[in-house]
């Protein structure tokens, strides 16, 4: 016998949440020749996560359904968020064990790729404790029986709290250890999924969504949508991050 530690109450409390989610699943091949091209010619380039964080929340910025979240109780309604809200899965090791932690983003559209890729990386090193959005999670699966329900049941079934808690959509991958889909559960609404960068310069990503909220043919047009997105937006931001040249910007000073 051995105790549960509260990382995985915390992904108890997920699952269970989780449950009765149902979601369907759309997978595409996407075409980012430029925007790898732009990613490559960078040092420093942004991770994965804070790309298709950024790329998603700006698709669900001009399609309010990809920002909606179906609300149960007390009766079953629909809560339109004002802005997006990304929740990134953060792989650690925590006391020998490993953990997934979810990392907030608020409003990504809003912010440069940099400081996306910064708060998730700071999520993956800093201690737990000093993260708001682990603390947040963590203190909630760590009460006692009676009050976690009620917190869970609140976070879950109030609009903008559910945001808070649980975001408009999530962003999960195990392309750092592998080619591999991931079918990943959570409250929902949307949980995008990517993996590995091909030779072609192509990438799978997987799209799940809670059905009540919307169907196939708009998750369709919003794959392609981010395809759009990513090769245009998305690579513009990283070209216009590069350093320029010593000699063009020994100029640019000079003028």
């Amino acid at each position: 016998i051995r105790t549960i530690s509260l990382r995985r109450r915390l992904i108890i409390d997920l699952m269970r949440a989780s449950m009765d989610v149902p979601f369907i699943t759309l997978s595409r091949t996407l075409d980012i020749k430029r925007l790898a091209e732009a990613r490559a010619s960078l040092e420093n380039a942004p991770g994965w996560a804070a790309i298709f964080t950024k790329a998603f929340s700006l698709v669900a910025k001009e399609d309010p359904v990809l920002r909606t979240l179906y609300i149960g109780r007390p009766w079953p309604h629909f809560y339109e968020l004002p802005r997006s809200v990304g929740m990134v899965a953060i792989a650690r090791t925590e006391a020998g064990e490993d953990c997934v932690l979810m990392q907030k983003v608020a409003a990504p559209d809003e912010l440069p790729l940099d400081k996306i890729d910064a708060e998730i990386r700071y999520a993956k090193t800093a201690p737990v404790e000093d993260v708001p959005a682990f603390r947040k999670s963590l203190r909630a699966s760590g009460l006692p029986w009676p009050l976690n329900r009620l917190i869970w049941t609140l976070g879950l079934h109030i609009g903008r709290q559910r945001a808070n808690y649980f975001g408009s959509f999530g962003i999960t991958s195990v392309s750092a250890i592998g080619a591999g889909q991931l079918h990943a559960l959570s409250p929902g609404p949307f949980i995008l999924t990517y993996g590995v960068l091909h030779p072609d310069k192509t990438i799978d990503v997987l799209l799940r969504w809670d059905h009540r909220v919307t169907d196939a043919a708009l998750i369709a047009a919003a794959l392609e949508r981010l395809q759009t997105v990513l090769n245009t937006t998305i690579a513009a931001e990283l070209t216009r991050s590069q350093p320029l040249p010593e000699a063009k910007a020994a100029l640019a000073v000079a003028t």
